[in-house]
């Protein structure tokens, strides 16, 4: 695939600059989303996409079409940026606003993880699932610090209850809980972009995604300035008992 062989070749050299909300995009972001744009342009005309590398717009763009996609081009930017390899493609396809399948590029495994509903979960050729065993003092947790300081309160009882693992990629995270990687994610600070192809896998697997604020399917519009999501996921018992946790 051109656009894994163009991430490879720029991994950790890359020169990244500030957008217009403070994160970080690198020349290799940019160029990922507009190929994958055209290819989608070329064999699904009449499918909407989305990008969080599209041109800046206070307005957001509503869905009108049955099917549309859903893309980050690099999920782990400063990751990539910095050579860090825990960094992925994600690419999520939409039906009625619904994430229905997933593909997922995992560069530190070199790996594809994809599937959806009624298609299985697969991480490269092997089918997946998530691990179904009780919260016990082994679970590990993909956790990212807050964004918003408001939070810090329920990041400090995550992080006091269980052990924890915060790769920098919220893609990952939430996948790596598909394929029984992870035991279970936290996160305060994603867009659906952050999350639409993970997304995908996770009910096939047997995992549950409990929106803590901001619920975003079934996805109405597009937003580049949308509200960050939060939820807890994980097989149930790790959802009930994450939530016990932060007492939500």
């Amino acid at each position: 695939m051109a656009e894994t062989a163009l991430m490879h070749a720029e991994f950790g050299r890359a020169k990244p600059v500030i957008k217009h909300d403070g994160t970080k995009v690198t020349p290799v972001d940019i160029a990922i989303s507009e190929h994958i744009q055209a290819a989608i342009a070329q064999q699904f005309p009449g499918d909407q996409f989305f990008s969080e590398e599209l041109a800046f717009s206070e307005v957001p763009v509503p869905l009108t079409s049955r099917f549309c996609w859903v893309l980050d081009p690099i999920d782990g930017t400063n990751n990539y940026a910095n050579g860090i390899v825990y960094c992925a493609i994600s690419l999520a396809l939409l039906e009625n606003g619904l994430p229905v399948y997933g593909v997922i590029y995992d560069m530190a495994r070199r790996v594809l993880i994809h599937g959806g509903p009624g298609r299985g979960v697969w991480d490269g050729d092997k089918p997946a699932q998530a691990n179904l065993a009780a919260p016990n003092g082994h679970s590990l947790i993909g956790f990212h610090s807050p964004v918003d300081k408001s939070h810090t309160e329920e990041g400090r009882k995550i992080i006091e209850n269980f052990k924890i693992r915060g790769l920098g990629s919220s893609t990952l995270h939430l996948a790596y809980v598909a394929v029984g990687l992870l035991d279970g994610v936290m996160d305060h600070n994603n867009k659906i972009w952050d999350i639409a192809a993970a997304c995908a896998l996770l009910a096939e697997a047997g995992v549950e995604i409990h929106y803590l604020e901001n619920p975003p399917f079934p996805m109405k519009e597009f937003s580049l300035q949308a509200k960050r999501i939060q939820y807890v996921t994980g097989n149930p018992a790790m959802v009930a008992r994450l939530r016990a946790v932060i007492g939500r």
